[in-house]
């Protein structure tokens, strides 16, 4: 004991979690849901795909804009949106030569930009 209340109460992260562990388990999400949400958090995971995310943010970019924007090989492009589309976060149409990448629905939209947004505070430690 320190003598100080504050410091002596238990703290909400400790309360009540010791020993029950059927409980926590209980609240697991089953493997194939982990799998899946694993495989789209590395979608976010590498610079080159979070900025091509970011230039699908507000409208549908062709593939080639994206090589401009970003001054990168197609080959290395088409990569990277291939890992986007594999993780669910990004959709696509063809439209003649041309293909166009989108985000694929609000929600990526809103992790993209709660992300940004985190990514952006200052270090609280």
């Amino acid at each position: 004991m320190s003598g100080n209340p504050a410091s002596d109460a238990p703290t909400d992260a400790h309360d009540g979690t010791c020993g029950t562990e059927a409980a926590l388990s209980a609240s697991l999400p089953t493997a194939a849901v982990t799998d899946a949400t694993v495989r789209l958090l590395k979608g976010f995971a590498d610079q080159t795909r979070l900025r091509i995310l970011c230039l699908l943010r507000d409208r549908e970019v062709c593939v080639h804009d994206i090589v401009e924007a970003l001054d990168m090989s197609q080959s290395a492009i088409s990569h990277q949106l291939r890992v986007l589309r594999d993780a669910r976060l990004v959709s696509h149409r063809r439209e003649g030569r041309h293909v166009y990448y989108r985000l694929a629905d609000g929600h990526v939209r809103e992790m993209l930009e709660n992300a940004l947004s985190h990514g952006a505070e200052p270090d609280s430690q």
